[in-house]
């Protein structure tokens, strides 16, 4: 069977794909190219293959710049595919994702010193696949809660000091939350994001990911953003995609002045609750780090009690060379690359 191989596709056919497609993620989406089309330093790309007008699969590549400087751009710009594959399950399906990746890595490597697909569902049928086309798998961890029962249920699940700290610090009814639902509340979102990037030295995407998140998701009810404050003071914040009956755990920030209010547990809690009560069957924390790696963020997580999952990663590095000395750079030099404000942009 030949396929074509497109960078067009009619938006209600996209749209159309995606949403019966049951792997299908909120990164496929149109709606999710916008925004990153809309991004400072983001540049997605679409690759579909289709035969005869039939959509078989589809790839969205974000070329990520992480630096201004025109020497440190070319060291760390590197793609991601967030949302990872999508294709029809079929034997079609199949062939027309290997020569989509075909074409795409040979392609890749002029824009960037490697590509990652970031698996938000199991694809590990497609792993000897994947591996042809010159991507290698990564392990990398997930937590997920599943809310398709009632809220009690999913609170009985969260360990147990942390259930003690949650009644107790909503007995004192000192964490505020709120829905973001104006551009004023979003500056104060976004701040609260860039201290928290900040002070673990990591770059955070440009403000303009969250503007345009929140014009054309949040309308859509494709995204949610709560604010928790203490005393009026912002002190945590989520940042949730929705998209069918997911919840996927996106950006999120803490004060950690206020950390004795346990705002970010009161929050993750509610936001559970929130899916429970709003027909949501599952919440995605969005990615726990490497299990061969200390991270205190999927400490935290692994707090509420969840499915820990290893749906891992795919990574073709298209630059052997420019990729080592781009890991040197960021991992090494990223601290004092940072502090001297050469590092903007990230993605997550």
């Amino acid at each position: 069977m030949s396929v074509d191989i497109t960078h067009h596709l009619p938006r209600k056919a996209w749209s159309q794909f995606v949403n019966e497609n049951p792997s299908s993620n909120i990164f496929h989406t149109p709606e999710m190219f916008d925004v990153f089309k809309r991004t400072r330093c983001y540049e997605p790309e679409l690759w579909a293959a289709v035969n005869q007008g039939r959509i078989l699969c589809i790839l969205i590549p974000v070329n990520i710049k992480l630096f201004p400087n025109p020497l440190l751009r070319k060291l760390t710009t590197r793609t991601v595919v967030f949302g990872s594959v999508l294709m029809e399950n079929s034997q079609e399906g199949h062939s027309a994702l290997e020569e989509l990746l075909r074409q795409y890595s040979r392609q890749a490597k002029k824009k960037a010193i490697f590509t990652e697909l970031r698996n938000v569902v199991d694809l590990s049928n497609l792993k000897l696949l994947i591996n042809k086309t010159g991507f290698y798998f990564e392990n990398h961890l997930n937590y997920l809660i599943h809310l398709d029962r009632n809220s009690d249920s999913v609170f009985k699940q969260i360990g147990s000091r942390t259930r003690k700290n949650i009644r107790r610090a909503i007995k004192k009814n000192l964490v505020y939350l709120e829905s973001v639902d104006n551009l004023a509340k979003l500056e104060e979102c976004y701040n609260l994001l860039k201290n928290t990037y900040e002070k673990a030295a990591v770059p955070l995407a440009d403000r303009s990911l969250f503007e345009a998140a929140f014009e054309i998701l949040l309308p859509k009810g494709m995204l949610k953003i709560t604010l928790a404050r203490v005393h009026g003071y912002p002190v945590a914040v989520s940042f949730d995609l929705l998209y069918k009956k997911t919840m996927l755990g996106w950006y999120g920030g803490l004060d950690r002045k206020f950390g004795a209010y346990m705002p970010n547990e009161v929050l993750t809690w509610e936001l559970l609750r929130w899916g429970c009560e709003n027909g949501f069957e599952l919440y995605d924390f969005g990615g726990a780090g490497r299990p061969s790696q200390k991270y205190g963020v999927r400490d935290f997580k692994a707090k509420f009690g969840g499915q820990q999952v290893d749906y891992g990663r795919f990574k073709n590095i298209h630059s052997i060379l420019l990729y080592r000395t781009g890991v040197f750079f960021y991992e090494i030099l990223r601290p004092l690359l940072f502090r001297m404000k050469l590092g903007k942009w990230s993605d997550r």
